[in-house]
């Protein structure tokens, strides 16, 4: 059977800007192997957030595994506690729970950083710790994640109003008011008075630059049909995150851990690709994710997003593509969503892929790979789910 590998940069899609003569940060990249996959692939684009969606990598990735969000995707903190392998009952609520930045928890409040300074995994844990401890009393259960990630479980919330809250992530509202986010926890009583209290605690601790929790993305515990059912695949993700972590595990995958993962520009490259290579000796599946250029994107660092695409092509796409080149395989590169260096945060716009059939190359596929050529192109799948499919069509 064909292998097939997903090499999957967050974010890596955006729109053109000023500061580089009117390219994407994917246009101005050095990215001599998509540019040489490119030609001898299919290329085009597809649909990863079904309308009428938020354009969240939860949603995304959803999609390019091969489910519908629409039957299944119950919120973000579902998908990160199925990653921690959480044992929840049907009406428990799991929020994501971020460490953030703000000026104040109060109606003059601005969201300053979703991410504490990208705080640091040792440096978080005794906070979240301490938020433990502070909600013993509550029907709160903070549970430690890494750097800013983390979750917090509302046993029985599934069946309260909390369910129903409309709170919006914290990097789709930088340098933004969050009084209309403290309108909506306020309706809960018991989330605000928790909220309050984290908030006490976290701006008075001189360790990081985190001052508050932002509890967002809550939904009843997560369940997916097997990958291996649907498809016939045996398959894996790798990824720093909890997010892919939790899709894959939902999903029946192997979750394949890697030492030295980020999430960040300095994330173990190598290190995912030897596991995703050594997993491919005997499984038939891989989704290989690298976060880097997401984060870049939600920092509006244009050339560090740009040096992040540029990681991505020469130390995950050169070494696959080298090691899978005499075999017979597919290697698909594509993004989960667009996060515009602008705009700061991810946008629903259809995203490029290409596809490279290693025994059956193209001789008719774009010069460069790029958000333009593979729009250009004319290839369009209108959900993100149909993606494997596709693939599975053309390796027969």
């Amino acid at each position: 059977m064909s292998k097939i590998v997903f090499l999957v940069a967050d974010g890596m899609a955006g729109w053109p800007l000023d500061s580089l003569g009117g390219r994407t940060t994917l246009q101005a990249a050095h990215t001599p192997t998509l540019d040489l996959l490119a030609p001898r692939s299919r290329c085009g684009c597809c649909r990863t957030v079904p309308q009428g969606m938020p354009p969240g990598s939860d949603v995304a990735n959803m999609s390019l595994l091969g489910y519908d969000p629409h039957a299944h995707h119950t919120g973000r903190g579902p998908i990160e506690a199925a990653a921690q392998g959480l044992q929840l009952d049907p009406d428990d609520l799991v929020w994501r729970m971020n460490l953030v930045n703000v000026t104040e928890l109060s109606g003059t409040g601005i969201m300053l950083d979703y991410s504490s300074g990208h705080i640091s995994t040792p440096v978080a844990a005794p906070l979240i710790a301490k938020l433990a401890e502070l909600a013993q009393e509550s029907p709160f259960q903070p549970i430690q994640g890494i750097q800013y990630r983390h979750l917090l479980v509302q046993r029985g919330g599934a069946a309260t109003d909390a369910a129903r809250l409309l709170i919006r992530p914290p990097h789709d509202i930088l340098d933004q008011a969050i009084a209309q986010d403290l309108a909506s926890f306020s309706t809960f009583p018991e989330l605000q008075a928790f909220l309050r209290t984290a908030h006490e605690f976290l701006r008075s601790e001189p360790t990081s630059q985190a001052t508050s929790i932002w509890p967002w993305g809550q939904g009843r515990p997560l369940s997916l049909p097997a990958f291996a059912e649907r498809f016939g695949l045996r398959g894996a993700v790798v990824s720093a995150v909890d997010l892919v972590k939790g899709l894959g595990r939902a999903a029946g995958m192997e979750v394949l851990e890697v030492e030295g993962v980020t999430g960040l520009i300095d994330t173990n490259y190598e290190g995912k690709v030897d596991a995703a290579l050594k997993f491919l000796e005997h499984g038939d599946f891989v989704y290989l994710h690298v976060e880097a250029p997401d984060e870049c994107g939600h920092m509006g660092d244009a050339e560090l997003k740009k040096r992040a695409i540029e990681l991505f092509d020469q130390r995950i796409v050169a070494p696959v593509l080298a090691a899978l080149e005499g075999s017979d395989a597919t290697i698909v590169v594509t993004c989960d969503h667009f996060t515009p260096v602008v705009r700061r945060t991810h946008t629903e716009d259809p995203v490029p892929f290409l596809s490279f059939r290693t025994r059956a190359p193209r001789t008719d596929g774009p010069a460069v790979f790029d958000e333009a050529t593979a729009q250009a192109t004319g290839l369009f799948l209108p959900e993100g789910r149909d993606l494997i499919p596709f693939c599975l069509e053309h390796t027969a």
